[in-house]
């Protein structure tokens, strides 16, 4: 039935008071994600979903449980939500909360967010009233369940958002034992921005007879953005990033680092030149990380410099660039970093910034999206001729396997290779401590 507010497909079978909040954001037309998984989830499906950030995934679980729990019409129990939304990161967990009260504001229903990285009593004295809903990151969630704080067994509905990015954080070990705590008979979501062998495992262990719904995005975000790369000996790369931001063109940019130390040491240089900006990463407090992308996202600072924390989850409208000012180990992680800047269908622009000792990084990453990336000679400080030499400015970085073939550029921009039984590079995965899990939970 269409309902008062003259919404669009699914939109249109939610009740009245969801609906005038999903119309007083501007919304009228769901998106694909939205179109395929409200309907299956009103019927209590549990699903599994495949589709990257800012295609309106976390509002396509979000409408229908809302829906559920406001037909439900039940008083929030003390330390028993209803509804467990789990997420890797702070951010993400913030943001989610974020959605829930948009669309929630003509409902009652209740709900906080929990995270680490703050203090836990005003999280705990909002569970203790009662909430319908408990968006967390896994390492806070699981403290707290053992402290007896909150008790998930009258949990009806779970969500488990951005399934790979916990998986390369690891937190697979914080998820089983969630899952343990969890009632049987629930309802289960699963969402995941890829869904390779693991991932998918996951999933198959969660879910019963589910829904599956894979958006592909019209145009892949990599398309959609003007990709470069910059050669730059290892020891130029803060003259370059200076050079690079002294143009008016980048007005709202997220730099991203590898290492957490090396955003804070941009971040200053660029501070010293008059370049308004702020570093964000694990080992900054919540209300550093908070006020930082608060203040990115109003334009009151022009550059965001952040270590992948903020490579996936982060929603900032109108990112005009993202740098990498170092290259990305794990090929996927170039794709979710060039993403912040093509939200939603837009167009954005990407500049690399690559040294000798990470030749190999670049190499894996073209080989990933079958295009070799357009090389800006002109701007470099550092020819790709010299990149590959034999001399101290082309001494090997952390090893990546390399394919025994030869990659060239087809007359159609995809790289193909010239020998046969290349093998793919392989991901050089970063050691993660307990203490990185839980600065980031």
């Amino acid at each position: 039935m269409k309902n008062e507010n003259d919404l669009n497909g699914v939109f249109g079978e939610l009740l009245p008071e969801i609906g005038k909040a999903v119309t007083e954001v501007g919304y009228h037309t769901p998106s694909p994600i939205q179109e395929q998984a409200i309907m299956p989830l009103l019927k209590g499906r549990d699903m599994i979903g495949c589709a990257q950030t800012g295609t309106g995934k976390t509002a396509a679980f979000t409408l229908p449980i809302l829906q559920y729990l406001v037909k439900k019409n039940k008083r929030p129990v003390s330390k028993r939500p209803e509804v467990l939304i789990l997420a890797p990161t702070r951010e993400l967990a913030a943001q989610i909360g974020e959605s829930i009260e948009k669309y929630g504001k003509h409902t009652k229903i209740s709900h906080t967010v929990i995270f680490g990285g703050v203090g836990q009593h005003p999280q705990v004295k909002a569970i203790r009233r009662g909430v319908n809903i408990v968006v967390a990151t896994p390492g806070r969630l699981i403290d707290l369940v053992n402290q007896g704080m909150i008790d998930l067994g009258g949990v009806e509905v779970f969500v488990l958002d951005e399934a790979d990015r916990m998986l390369d954080m690891g937190f697979i070990h914080d998820i089983k034992k969630v899952i343990k705590v969890l009632p049987e008979k629930r309802q289960s979501l699963f969402f995941s921005a890829t869904m390779e062998a693991k991932v998918k495992q996951l999933a198959e262990s969660l879910v019963n007879n589910p829904v599956q719904v894979a958006i592909e995005p019209e145009k892949p975000a990599v398309e959609r953005i003007t990709q470069k790369v910059m050669f730059v000996k290892k020891e130029h790369k803060d003259d370059l990033i200076l050079q690079l931001m002294a143009s008016k063109k980048l007005d709202k940019v997220i730099i991203f680092t590898q290492m957490k130390h090396v955003a804070n040491k941009v971040a200053r240089k660029l501070e010293g030149i008059g370049i308004s900006a702020a570093a964000i990463h694990g080992n900054k407090s919540q209300s550093a990380r908070t006020q930082a992308l608060a203040d990115f996202k109003s334009g009151k600072c022009r550059a965001l410099v952040a270590t992948d924390i903020a490579a996936r989850g982060i929603d900032v409208k109108e990112i005009s660039h993202v740098i990498n000012y170092d290259m990305p180990v794990e090929p996927e992680t170039y794709v979710h970093r060039i993403g912040r800047t093509a939200r939603a269908g837009a167009e954005g622009d990407s500049i690399s910034i690559c040294s000798a000792q990470e030749r190999d990084y670049l190499r894996a990453i073209e080989k990933l999206i079958r295009f070799e990336i357009p090389r800006d000679l002109k701007h470099s400080l550092h020819s790709e001729k010299a990149m590959n030499a034999t001399g101290d400015d082309a001494k090997p970085g952390p090893k990546v396997r390399q394919q025994r073939g030869k990659v060239t550029v087809s007359d159609s921009g995809r790289p193909r290779n010239t020998k046969k039984g290349g093998q793919r590079p392989s991901q050089v995965k970063s050691r993660r401590s307990n203490s990185r899990r839980r600065s980031n939970g």
